[in-house]
């Protein structure tokens, strides 16, 4: 096809970040909210500096380039890290406060480093002192205490902690756990499930007044190895292969234990987690007054337990059970208060909201209310009687931040949206609740950082402004939000990228971007949907890309979300259908020019819609698909699937393999050789199952390639084979 697809290079498809999106990151202020630390790569570069702001003028400056030179060569722990936390950044990519100590703590692969706050408020350059080398081995989640004095981190399976006064001068840290070295066992990590799928990145936590550390012991030993060969290497040596305990659905999961250890040494205080070992630790908050809170989720992911535990005896009382005939989403929304009682969201009403409790688990009051959800609890001011937090209140395309009284809110007006902007706001409060950080956006607007007043959303100070010549050069086109109704009435939220106006009025061929999957929401209005180079890229060769939010994603309630229960890839797909139909009513897509392409759950359906509605999707790109469900692991395939053994129609139906006769359009299979999340054998039992129905495929591998590729010269050859794909095929 022609047209001006020639003016947008494909090497700008693959360029991290995309245009507008080099933006400040990991906001954070200093005890005394003094100081503004973020990260940035200036000059829309990935290696990430750090900077601060002083707040009082908005003076802002690097104050640490980088701790070492950029290396190719990441430890295989900061790799899967990395995957984890979906980092594509490089340079400094993380580092923290003392909670209540004028200090900063960068890790690296050296080691982890530290940097005084008093020296950055006298503007002296002083570079960051190396306190912790890592000479025995990568250096893992390390954390300083509250108070600063010391330093607790992970090393070669075992919790260590340091004096910060020792670092330099010889000092011996102190080993604190034991028991795991050597053994196939972890103390104080987060084992891949928590990290994966229940987003809890680490495996210990300090005391508020920094005297103990809990931590979870984690025995894979019991699960199978299973072993990723780095085929492209050109050695064969022991680093040419991983193993990894995966916990495949309806398999074993990790047996995880938590304990209480002094900061000085001794025997651990080993909680009472229960009868049962097949549970998941899913969150653990100190509480005022030093008891543990709890919570944890049963096998099925239909009981919530918090949990308030006496840590030197380690006994537990029950404070609340949350129970669901769905699914319980896990959050991050309990906050003790120094009275005892707590603020904490449930969705037993069918959207997540906020609730007071006393001391004991009792509910008080309830705070927010309505068909809306609460995103996420930002802060609790406890001398004002206040609690921000961000929600859908005003759409579930929009984020704001509000505040309610924490002595009653509802929908009486009660409630104050501070960020007028229509679109997505990310915000980072200040300690004394003075001040907050605003990252805004919206389909037009690349996204902008301010420093904004608590109060009444006031901007104080411009952080970053959209600063990218390519916003100019490119002339990116946002595209339309619209809502349309599914053929049982479900309204569902979709955005349309309509070809430049020299390729006429339509119909189009059409590409359909999906990803489909639950906890993700693709259709809001945001930055991200125009900066997305792909569809920018294909929609100025003259194809219409629409984006849906399927039933089953994110934010809008229970049963929205829950409509996919035990049944993957049916409804989703249906709702894919309904959008095509849409786009066939306005005159937009020619129904036999429908293609699709996703990554992930959007690769799973991608053949899904190909294999299930082939008179619909006539070619498709599948980006590292699951292709069977009991290859995928047990804490995301149990919540929404059960487990093979309970639900094996639900399997074999949600399985592409067993719709793979009906498939009829060109596909493209991409995937990494080294995946560790989605196994490239999802890939290979799929291309066995197109070999026995004799149906066509094109394969494109990248042996050095995890989940999401990373190198820059195997991202432009995936999006020059991508494109040619689409205009050979459509």
């Amino acid at each position: 096809m022609g047209g001006v697809g020639t003016l947008i290079p494909v090497e700008e498809i693959a360029r991290f970040p995309p245009p507008g999106m080099s933006i400040p990151a990991a906001f954070a202020f200093s005890p005394d909210d003094r100081l503004l630390t973020y990260l940035y790569g200036p000059d829309q570069s990935p290696v990430r500096q750090l900077y601060a702001l002083d707040v009082e003028t908005g003076q802002s400056r690097v104050i640490q380039a980088t701790v070492e030179p950029e290396s190719e060569d990441l430890s295989i722990e900061e790799q899967l890290l990395r995957q984890r936390q979906r980092q594509l950044g490089q340079g400094i990519v993380r580092y923290g406060w003392a909670e209540r100590d004028d200090l900063i703590q960068i890790p690296a692969g050296s080691g982890v480093y530290i940097k005084r706050g008093v020296d950055i408020k006298r503007g002296v350059d002083a570079p960051a002192r190396l306190l912790i080398p890592a000479g025995g081995g990568p250096i893992q989640d390390p954390k300083l205490s509250p108070d600063g004095s010391r330093i607790a981190y992970v090393q070669d399976a075992e919790v260590y902690v340091a004096s910060v006064g020792d670092g330099g001068d010889g000092a011996e840290p102190r080993q604190l756990t034991y028991g795991a070295r050597g053994t196939g066992k972890t103390n104080g990590l987060a084992e891949y499930i928590a990290q994966e799928e229940m987003h809890r990145m680490s495996g210990f936590w300090w005391s508020r007044e920094g005297s103990h550390i809990a931590f979870a012991e984690v025995d894979e030993t019991h699960i199978p190895v299973y072993r990723i060969v780095h085929q492209g290497r050109d050695d064969t040596g022991a680093t040419a292969q991983e193993d990894h305990r995966y916990p495949f659905s309806g398999q074993p999961n990790a047996r995880v234990r938590l304990g209480v250890v002094p900061v000085t040494g001794g025997e651990p205080v080993w909680m009472d987690l229960g009868g049962d070992e097949d549970i998941y630790l899913a969150r653990v908050d100190w509480m005022p007054g030093g008891a543990l809170a709890v919570q944890i989720q049963n096998r099925e992911q239909t009981r919530l337990d918090l949990i308030r535990f006496d840590v030197s005896t380690g006994k537990g009382e029950t404070l609340l059970t949350e129970t669901s005939d769905v699914w319980i989403n896990l959050h991050d929304m309990f906050r003790p208060l120094d009275d005892g009682a707590f603020v904490w969201a449930s969705e037993k009403s069918g959207y997540r909201h906020l609730y007071l409790h006393d001391a004991d688990g009792a509910e008080l009051r309830q705070l927010t209310s309505g068909e809306w959800m609460v995103d996420s609890l930002e802060g609790v001011d406890q001398r004002n009687r206040t609690v921000f937090f961000t929600a859908t209140k005003d759409g579930p395309t929009e984020r704001h931040l509000y505040r309610v009284s924490i002595d009653g809110g509802g929908d009486g007006g009660a409630i104050v949206r501070l960020t007028p902007e229509a679109g997505v706001h990310a915000v980072t409060l200040d300690h004394r609740f003075h001040r907050f950080v605003d990252v805004f956006s919206d389909t037009r607007t690349p996204p902008t950082a301010t420093l904004r007043s608590l109060d009444d959303g006031v901007v104080i100070h411009t952080i970053h402004a959209p600063d990218d010549p390519r916003l100019d050069a490119l002339d990116l086109a946002p595209p339309q939000l619209v809502s349309i109704e599914s053929r049982d009435g479900e309204t569902l939220h979709g955005a349309l990228h309509r070809p430049p106006p020299d390729f006429g009025d339509g119909p189009y061929p059409t590409v359909i971007y999906v990803y489909g999957g639950p906890h993700a929401q693709v259709v809001a209005n945001t930055w991200g949907l125009t900066c997305a180079m792909r569809v920018q890229y294909l929609r100025s060769l003259g194809y219409a890309v629409f984006e849906l939010d399927n039933r089953g994603s994110a934010r809008r309630g229970v049963a929205f979300e829950g409509a996919i229960k035990r049944n993957m890839g049916d409804l989703e797909v249906r709702d894919q259908v309904d959008g095509v139909r849409w786009l066939v009513e306005q005159g937009i897509a020619d129904p036999s020019r429908v293609g699709v392409y996703g990554w992930s759950y959007g690769g799973y359906m991608t053949l899904m819609c190909l294999a299930r509605a082939p008179e619909v999707f006539k070619m498709g790109v599948a980006g590292a698909p699951v292709t069977h469900w009991d290859g995928y692991d047990t804490h995301y395939t149990e919540r929404y699937m059960g487990t093979p053994e309970n639900n094996p129609d639900g399997y074999e139906n949600g399985s592409p393999m067993a719709h793979i006769a009906n498939l009829e359009g060109a596909l493209l299979i991409v995937h990494g050789l080294i995946d560790e999340n989605v196994h490239f054998r999802h890939t290979a039992r799929l291309v066995n199952s197109l070999i026995k129905a004799r149906k066509p495929y094109e394969l494109l591998m990248f042996p050095d390639e995890r989940h999401m590729p990373r190198s820059q010269a195997d991202r432009v050859y995936m999006e020059e084979r991508i494109t040619e794909f689409f205009e050979r095929n459509l």
